[in-house]
């Protein structure tokens, strides 16, 4: 079982293949759980976490303690986060946080159109502390999530192609994904490739994240697909 600790403290060893998990009882409001929600979002926020392999002590995911901002200041900084800052901005119609580590080369999904999308990406279970599912290491080195996304005039819409994340968790592509669309630019050189990270809650989250009303914390790159 993979285990998360405060940076505060040292990081515990993680081993084994984390599947999903529900925090809440099932005797809890929906109101508990959301509450639940937010508070383990606080904590992550302050803390953030680090994930270490058991066997070779190596680094499968490491978050510092977040800064987040408005979306004035946001908006000020030209859309973009200080990374020197750890900054992420909070999305307040969503309650997603987002930072971004790279815009991209490439253009932005312009309105009116339709483009196939390709992803490498982490997910990580802030309720159960958790790697929940990934495909960014060499295990998945032939397998990326694709996704067709459209933009029809400021409303964006997409559905999984293929890949670990249509596998798990259906075709629908969760709005946490497609929100930074508004923001980076889709290119295919690998040099320089759009890349975010997210902490995404259940409203905006995959299928079983939805249902079981926690929230994951995404790395994923955006590639501008043939």
């Amino acid at each position: 079982m993979r285990k998360h600790t405060s940076l505060l403290l040292a990081c515990l060893l993680l081993t084994g293949g984390a599947g999903l998990f529900s925090a809440c009882d099932d005797d809890e409001t929906y109101a508990e759980k959301k509450e639940r929600e937010n508070k383990t979002i606080n904590a992550f926020l302050k803390t953030g976490t680090c994930v270490l392999e058991e066997t070779t002590g190596d680094t499968l995911l490491y978050v510092p303690p977040i800064n987040w901002i408005d979306e004035e200041q946001f908006a000020a900084q030209d859309s973009t986060t200080y990374l020197d800052q750890n900054q992420y901005v909070l999305l307040r119609k969503t309650g997603i946080y987002m930072q971004i580590v790279r815009k991209g080369s490439g253009e932005k999904l312009a309105n009116g159109e339709t483009a196939t999308v390709i992803n490498r990406y982490v997910e990580f279970n802030i309720a159960s502390d958790s790697i929940q599912s990934r495909n960014d290491n060499l295990y998945y080195v032939a397998v990326s999530d694709e996704m067709s996304c459209t933009n029809s005039y400021g409303t964006l819409t997409g559905s999984f192609i293929s890949g670990v994340m249509k596998t798990r968790y259906g075709a629908s592509v969760p709005e946490g994904w497609l929100v930074p669309l508004t923001y980076i630019n889709l290119g295919r050189d690998l040099r320089d490739l759009a890349k975010v990270r997210l902490i995404v809650p259940h409203n905006s989250g995959q299928d079983n994240a939805s249902q079981n009303i926690y929230a994951c914390f995404y790395e994923i790159t955006y590639q501008r697909g043939r």
